[in-house]
């Protein structure tokens, strides 16, 4: 089986704000089952919520995601 690609680093940022899915999901409107899924790379969230997640949590929207380069 392939490793699973990881995009985005919600849970990390989450961690190190010491912020839960549970307050994610509040503070965005959003079912806690996307933001679980998001969490865990099953699924994305656009672009504009990207931009709301990175708002809510007061980080840099680019901390959200993996870099491409290193």
């Amino acid at each position: 089986m392939a490793d699973k690609k990881i995009y985005n680093r919600i849970k990390a940022v989450l961690a190190e704000k010491g912020k839960t899915n549970n307050w994610l999901s509040e503070n965005t409107g959003k079912n806690i089952t996307t933001v679980s899924r998001w969490c865990t790379n099953d699924m994305q969230p656009t672009m504009e919520t990207l931009f709301t997640i990175a708002e809510t949590l007061d980080v840099d929207v680019r901390e959200l995601l993996v870099s491409t380069k290193v």
